[in-house]
Formats: C-alpha cells, structure tokens, sequence
C-alpha cells in the first residue's frame, strides 16, 4: 500500500533533493582534491549562506521597526537575536554576482575574514583557503550559486532545520568517501542518539574530549527539547538556558573548526578546545555530570605507554559518579 505523505515529509524529500544536489556538486570537486578537503570548501559555503539570510531578514525586521527606535546598524540588534553580523562584502548575494569571475576564491576568503572581523566569537574558524590555486574556481563558482538558491536562515526556513539535514548529511557522505579516515569527525547520528538517550544528559556538564564535529552536542539539544519543549522558545545560548554546559575538545584542528560551525549555527554555546585529550587535557579541573565520546578508535600510535600513570585512568569505587572522570 502505498504510504500517505504529508506536508512534513514533502519537506523532508525536498531537503534531502538539495542535499543531494549539493553532494554532487561537492563530489564533482574530487577530481582535484581529496574529500577530506572539500568537505571544507562545501560546508564553509553553506555556513556563510545561513548567517547571511539570518543577518538579511533579522536586518529588515529592524528596517520595518525603525519608527519604534529600532537601529539596523546598531550590533547588538544582532547579538540580542544571536545573529551573526555579515557585512556587505560577505553576504551571499554579493558573492552569486560574482560567482563568474576569476576572482571568486579570493573575495570568498575576503568575505570570511570580514566575518571573524565583526564577530569575535568565530575568530580562527572559518575557512580561507579558497583562493588556493588547487581548487577549480569555475566548480567554486557553481557550487555558490548553488548553495545562494537555498534559503536557509530565514524565519520561515529555520523551523525546517535545512542546514541542520545538510550539515549531517555530509559529514556520512564525506565518511563514505574517506574510508576509515571519515571516521575521526563522524559517528553516525543514530548511535548518538541511543547514546544520549541512554545517558538522558538533560541538565549539568556534558563532555566529550573526542567531540568532532559536535554531534553529540546536537543530539543534547534534541533529546532536551523533546522531553522539555522546544528550545527555540528559548532565548540564546540555548543548551546553557536549559541546564546544560557543553565542553569538547578535539586533535583536528580542521574538524574542531567543523564543529564550532556545526553548534554556531544552532545558538548552542560551548567551551570546546582544539587539542588531543589524550597528551594536553585542556579542562584539567572540569567535573563532568556526563562524559560521552566516540574515541578514535582507528588511531593506533595514541601515545599510550606516555599514559600509564595519567590520572584519568585510576578508578575510585568511592567517589560519586558526577565527579571527576568517573
């Protein structure tokens, strides 16, 4: 019997299309370099697209309230929304005009500079590398305008979580494609879940010293809106309003960038250092109510025998299980 759609699963399809469409244009990139550097090339550009409509329908709102002392250029009408600030050089509609040119790959690096320019909180993040002379500008430029026909950040899209299906989406895709070296920043998103679910981590300090690109993270925020609300309702930092802290740490240093794109933009707030857990904890005093983590597992030449007497390691049968790394 065929299955009845309704309007969410229309939804669904129609990201998944786009998602799919996306992959192709990234995977048309293979030709000339490897999927663990286009991941980055993709994901940067569909990073930029979300704040950019964020920016763009948070700034008309303002427009239309200026009667009412509303200021578009004032940041902090930004900053209150949790909105990143996008000048008009980084917007994405400049960057469709100029998608054509030879010079695209520079003012896309231009743009993500201006970005971490007027947003502290992204400084060192964002890729800048698209101006490389390794990267085909003529695929760069279909890619953006790709990406530009994609709304993504606006009111109505965000409730449809577009660039959340994207941003799993890829990371299984480039997993697939990389083999076992796919598996240092994903884990599938259903053994997450089970993962989350049975710790039901809904308030205190979560921490993953392997966090990639944050997963674990994202399906926190999930489990808590689906036993308490939703978090939207809520204003930003989101995880922190509702009884979270969130710490990561992570070795690679491109996916730990991955990942604070991943909880950038879904207003999730965390302290998350790029670092390997194992040889340099960067949260030496941190008390964890919850540890949760994929180890890379795949990594044989861990440093090991340098660990034998890391504290970490010695187990206290007396000391309560919120504290510490027990």
């Amino acid at each position: 019997m065929a299955r009845r759609k309704n309007s969410n699963s229309t939804n669904a399809e129609a990201t998944v299309g786009f998602e799919q469409k996306l992959w192709a244009a990234a995977d048309a990139l293979c030709s000339n370099m490897d999927a663990a550097e286009y991941k980055h090339v993709v994901l940067g550009l569909i990073f930029l697209k979300y704040i950019s409509d964020a920016f763009e329908a948070r700034h008309a709102e303002l427009e239309a309230q200026v009667a009412d002392g509303a200021d578009p250029e004032d940041p902090d009408e930004y900053r209150a929304a949790s909105i990143f600030r996008v000048p008009q050089e980084a917007r994405c509609a400049h960057l469709k005009a100029n998608a054509p040119q030879p010079t695209i790959g520079k003012l896309v690096d231009d743009a993500m500079a201006a970005i971490e320019r007027d947003n502290p909180s992204l400084k060192g993040v964002l890729p800048k590398d698209y101006a490389r002379p390794g990267l085909d500008k003529e695929r760069l430029g279909q890619i953006i305008n790709l990406v530009s026909n994609i709304g993504l950040g606006t009111p109505a899209d965000r409730p449809k979580d577009v660039l959340g299906r994207v941003y799993e989406y890829f990371p299984s895709q480039f997993a697939s494609a990389e083999g076992k070296k796919g598996g240092q920043f994903y884990t599938p998103t259903h053994v997450v879940r089970v993962l989350v679910e049975m710790l039901a981590s809904y308030k205190g300090r979560v921490y993953d010293p392997c966090c990639a690109s944050g997963g674990v993270f994202v399906q926190s925020e999930r489990i808590i809106e689906a036993h308490a609300g939703r978090l939207g309702d809520l204003p930003a930092p989101r995880l922190r309003q509702a009884g979270i802290s969130i710490y990561g740490q992570e070795s690679n240093y491109t996916t730990w960038r991955l990942a604070k794109m991943n909880l950038a933009i879904r207003g999730i707030d965390a302290r998350m250092a790029p670092d390997d857990t194992f040889h340099n904890d960067r949260f030496p005093d941190l008390k964890a109510d919850f540890i949760l983590t994929n180890p890379p597992f795949n990594v044989s030449d861990w440093g090991g025998e340098r660990l034998k007497h890391e504290k970490r390691w010695q187990y206290d049968e007396t000391a309560p299980r919120t504290e510490g790394y027990s």
